[in-house]
């Protein structure tokens, strides 16, 4: 239940064997491609991906709790990311984000 993919030279200290349950089907849009070149990728060949800017900030409000969200800008090369995330994680892992409020 694995497939071996042919991946490009640039790749080559990537394992080449994907369990099927880790590969998605993905149609091909030029527009989205990125370079090799452009792409950060740590010592352990995980995808680096930081916060910008925080765009937009709001307070979700349940029946026991408020919990501060925030629209979070992304690094994206291609397109401009934004996801909501939790804004006491996001002031942990990123501070100096928030020193401009």
């Amino acid at each position: 239940m694995a497939y071996k993919l042919q991946l490009p030279s640039e790749l080559n200290n990537v394992h080449p064997v994907f369990h099927v349950s880790n590969l998605k089907k993905c149609l091909l849009d030029e527009t989205l491609v990125i370079p090799l070149e452009e792409i950060e990728i740590n010592e352990n060949l995980l995808f680096v991906e930081e916060p910008v800017e925080i765009m937009e900030r709001e307070v979700k409000c349940t029946k026991q709790s408020h919990i501060p969200i925030v629209k979070v800008q992304w690094n994206a090369k291609c397109i401009l990311e934004f996801t909501w995330e939790r804004g006491d994680q996001m002031i942990q892992k990123y501070p100096h984000l928030f020193a401009n409020p």
